[in-house]
C-alpha cells in the first residue's frame, strides 16, 4: 500500500488530507482508502496507474461497490458523493 497522502476533495464542507486506511463514506457507503498515487515512487505496480490514468488518483474500497479508483482530474466530480469519516491513526 503507498503511504503517500494527497489533499483532496472529502465533503462539501472541507478539504481533508487523504491517507491509506482513513475511513470515507462513498455514495453513503462505508470504506477506507487504499491507495494514493500521484507521483512516481518507485513501484511498478503502482506506476501502471500513472501510465493508465495520467495525474494518477485515489483507489477506494467501499461496501456495495468494491475497490473503486477516482482519478485525480475528476475528483470535483466526486465532491457529494465522497466524505471523509476518519483517520486512521495508524497511517504514516
Amino acid at each position: 500500500m503507498a503511504s503517500r497522502s494527497v489533499g483532496f476533495p472529502l465533503g462539501r464542507t472541507r478539504a481533508e488530507e487523504a491517507r491509506p486506511g482513513d475511513r470515507i463514506r462513498y455514495h453513503g457507503e462505508s470504506g477506507h482508502v487504499e491507495l494514493i498515487v500521484m507521483e512516481e515512487v518507485g513501484d511498478p505496480s503502482l506506476g501502471w496507474y500513472l501510465e493508465t490514468f495520467p495525474g494518477g488518483g485515489i483507489m477506494l474500497w467501499a461496501e456495495g461497490f468494491g475497490s473503486v479508483f477516482l482519478t485525480r482530474d475528476n475528483f470535483d466530480d466526486f465532491d457529494d458523493l465522497l466524505e471523509f469519516v476518519s483517520r486512521d491513526v495508524g497511517a504514516a
